[in-house]
């Protein structure tokens, strides 16, 4: 258990969801910590597969033929960094969401703190996950997966990133939400990008996926992801509840499935 624990949590089991719709729960679950002292953590999968770009990128990045044409939507993240393929199968992705208030001032100490269940998910998996002990140099800047590995937040195995990490704080909450990896598609983590300046080889080298190191499901995957998240948090088991759903669908027409959010940055709520 953490030091956040012997507050109220809810733990969420693995959802299927639209990647408009992870991210507004995002917004939603942080509502409720803060109004209601309610914290959540939750798995996620994304269906159908999704390209969630990070806060600041251009759009321009995207090759938007190739994503209609594979079915691959395309959301926009509140944190930054690059792009992230997330695949329906070889994806496994998570936030843990709490009031700012209860967690470290300091960016390097919760980023230490919120990963710990992460680490220890690894752990029931048998895979040694660490932080980078290093900075890894950039190999294409609009994937995520490709950029400058940072210690503070990319977690690797052997040298390999099998998992990213992205913070930010919205009405008095932290959210924390990452992906690991469990399988890799090179040609769809590229394939998304409009003229990709690397190749399937390159990115078979930076990164890797659970499959490569463990030999469990993905199911077994998921299980010890919410097993750690879960025990982290002292977390009863929780839902959404109808208000929290109606309010995110609003959300998900209203900003995180709009043009001008994804392909422009812009809010609507604030235009």
């Amino acid at each position: 258990m953490t030091e956040l624990s012997g507050r109220t949590w809810r733990s969420i089991p693995e959802q299927c969801l639209s990647g408009p719709m992870a991210m507004a729960l995002d917004e939603i679950a942080a509502r409720t910590a803060v109004e209601d002292g309610v914290r959540t953590v939750r798995v996620y999968t994304w269906d159908p597969a999704t390209l969630s770009l990070g806060y600041g990128q251009d759009s321009g990045s995207v090759d938007w033929d190739y994503c209609r044409r594979e079915g691959i939507d395309v959301t926009r993240r509140q944190t930054g960094g690059g792009g992230i393929y997330h695949d329906t199968f070889g994806d496994i992705s998570y936030s843990i969401v709490a009031p700012a208030e209860e967690v470290p001032g300091d960016l390097m100490e919760t980023y230490e703190l919120l990963c710990e269940p992460i680490f220890d998910a690894f752990e029931r998996m048998d895979v040694s996950a660490a932080f980078a002990d290093r900075k890894y140099p950039e190999i294409h800047r609009p994937a995520c997966y490709l950029r400058a590995i940072d210690p503070a937040h990319d977690i690797l195995v052997d040298g390999q990133k099998i998992s990213g990490n992205a913070q930010y704080r919205q009405r008095d909450a932290v959210i924390q939400h990452g992906s690991l990896s469990f399988d890799l598609t090179p040609e769809r983590h590229l394939g998304v990008f409009s003229n990709p300046d690397t190749t399937h080889e390159q990115f078979s080298d930076r990164v890797t996926g659970i499959r490569e190191h463990a030999d469990i499901s993905r199911e077994t995957a998921v299980d010890c992801l919410e097993a750690a998240l879960r025990e982290w948090a002292d977390a009863d088991d929780g839902e959404w509840s109808e208000s929290e759903l109606e309010d995110a669908t609003a959300l998900v027409d209203r900003k995180y499935g709009s043009d001008m959010w994804v392909h422009d940055r812009v809010d609507p709520e604030e235009t």
